[in-house]
């Protein structure tokens, strides 16, 4: 008996991705442990068994982390670099719990211990990728530094509430044994290590880019990828081990972006439009997408959560375009333009259009809807993607932007006449500049935003949120039909802090959330 469902559900697995949190799965466990055959059930559907047996940090499926705890706190990479303030970059953790009396608060400041590295990215020492290392656990989150070149290790475990710093990699070690600098984004490893995309040399120079491993103790490795196969620009990057490849995306030379976005650095081919598939984990360029101009400034890229799929998708920051790509029947990658968002025209800006500005996305955990934003225009959209190749418009919300009522800068329609955006206020405040970074919930029901870039770009596009501080907002998610409203009782005003108004980059759930944990 047992042998014939354990078949039968091998079969199944084989055919379909079946979340081990499903009936039948939970079912079969009870049978098993009633009989005390647990070792059969090891060996014969390892897979299910993470449901069963918990073992290492994170969840085993996506479908289990939708499950898991609602958040209650939440880490906010906190920048005083590039404001005119002498003061260090801090993580800080807000209160998110409706419950608390001190909800939608910065509740402690974590200072870095140096100054002038400009925090942007992080990510974790160990995520759902280490699930089956029981020796594992997600304590540490690491902070690239993307100007000064250090990255932090802050240990989250001790108190959540209250992280204490930990250890520095320092810029000098890192170039010194890997001639890597600038490093941007962290993910963990199922091997332990931990693997840094990096965008440049110490001068800034592109071809010095690639990606640094560090071991379980932030100590430097070296680089991931094999000599010769470096990426002709850095920036983000996903991997899909089921399908043997990792790919990256290019945003640009650091010694262009950190002065300021310039138009004429594009036309010089000092930013990207490219995307880098990799074998993994051998780290061998396989293939190079170069995706015209339809695919400018490819920043954030997510594969679908679902580790058997093999497509995803690329926001395209100045051609502002939702880019899919996908493999091939033969092991190549293809790609399309997923979703377009038009230019606007408009009047007493820099340009006579307007792009969207794709800055950042993401996708729900149960891969059913993406969500991203618009930095210049000021919208956040939500699509549905069940059917990823035909994504459709289901949510939309303003939150800001540079044409919103009240700023000199007015949109205008096909026929000559103009409008602005109506942007309501949130407990009394104006929003201003545009929405940024976001990160949803475990079950998909909120959604967070906070509104700065990087601190140069952020001085010539929004110079008001570097002179009057960023902001944190919540929004709330239909996840029947779709929809998204603005809540009005969540507010955090970065521009009050103590050392003065700062600015508010990339968030982070103590517990991983659908930007930080990959799947194997």
């Amino acid at each position: 008996m047992t042998n014939r469902i354990g078949r039968y559900l091998m079969s199944r697995a084989n055919d379909k991705y079946v979340p081990a949190t499903s009936p039948l799965i939970s079912s079969f466990y009870l049978y098993i442990y009633c009989n005390g055959l647990q070792t059969t059930i090891n060996k014969m559907a390892p897979e299910a068994n993470h449901s069963c047996c918990k073992k290492g940090p994170g969840y085993a499926t996506p479908v289990d982390a939708m499950a898991g705890p609602k958040e209650s706190l939440i880490y906010v990479t906190c920048v005083y670099t590039g404001t005119g303030k002498d003061k260090p970059d801090f993580l800080g953790t807000v209160d998110v719990d409706p419950a608390s009396k001190t909800y939608s608060q910065v509740i402690h400041r974590l200072p870095m211990p140096n100054v002038g590295d400009e925090l942007h990215h992080s990510g974790w020492n160990a995520c759902s990728s280490c699930y089956d290392d029981s020796s594992a656990s997600r304590r540490f989150l690491v902070l690239p530094a993307l100007v000064s070149g250090r990255i932090y290790a802050v240990d989250t475990q001790k108190d959540p509430r209250a992280p204490t710093f930990h250890k520095a990699v320092e810029p000098a070690d890192i170039a010194s044994k890997t001639g890597l600098a600038y490093p941007h984004t962290a993910h963990c490893l199922a091997s332990g290590d931990i693997m840094v995309s990096c965008l440049g040399d110490k001068e800034g120079k592109a071809e010095g880019n690639g990606f640094l491993l560090l071991d379980s103790d932030f100590n430097v490795k070296g680089r991931w990828e094999k000599p010769g196969h470096s990426p002709l620009f850095g920036y983000d990057y996903w991997y899909q081990p089921r399908h043997k490849t990792m790919i990256s995306t290019s945003w640009g030379a650091s010694s262009a972006f950190t002065q300021g976005f310039n138009l004429q650095h594009v036309a010089d081919g000092l930013y990207g439009r490219h995307l880098h598939v990799y074998s993994w984990p051998e780290g061998e360029i396989k293939q190079t997408i170069d995706l015209g101009p339809d695919g400018l400034l490819p920043l954030e890229i997510r594969f679908l959560h679902d580790p058997t799929k093999a497509t995803g998708f690329v926001g395209c920051a100045l051609s502002s375009n939702m880019v899919r790509f996908f493999k091939n029947a033969d092991g190549s990658w293809s790609h399309e333009v997923a979703v377009k968002v038009k230019p606007v025209k408009v009047q007493n800006w820099i340009l006579p259009e307007m792009p969207g500005l794709i800055t950042d996305f993401l996708i729900s955990l149960d891969d059913r809807f993406l969500y991203f934003v618009n930095w210049l225009h000021g919208d956040i959209r939500q699509y549905n993607i069940v059917d990823p190749t035909s994504p459709v418009l289901v949510g939309q919300v303003w939150v800001g932007g540079l044409f919103q009522k009240g700023s000199p800068v007015v949109a205008e329609n096909d026929d000559g006449t103009t409008y602005q955006v109506d942007v309501p206020q949130v407990k009394g405040h104006r929003l201003i500049g545009g929405p940024q970074m976001i990160q949803l919930s475990l079950d998909g029901k909120r959604l967070y935003v906070t509104n700065s870039l990087f601190s140069k770009w952020d001085k010539q596009f929004y110079p008001e949120v570097v002179e009057k501080g960023s902001h944190m907002l919540q929004i709330d998610v239909n996840v029947e039909e779709g929809g998204l409203s603005i809540n009005h009782n969540f507010y955090v005003d970065f521009g009050a802090e103590p050392d003065g108004p700062c600015l508010a980059h990339e968030m982070r759930y103590p517990g991983g959330d659908c930007t930080s944990d990959i799947w194997v």
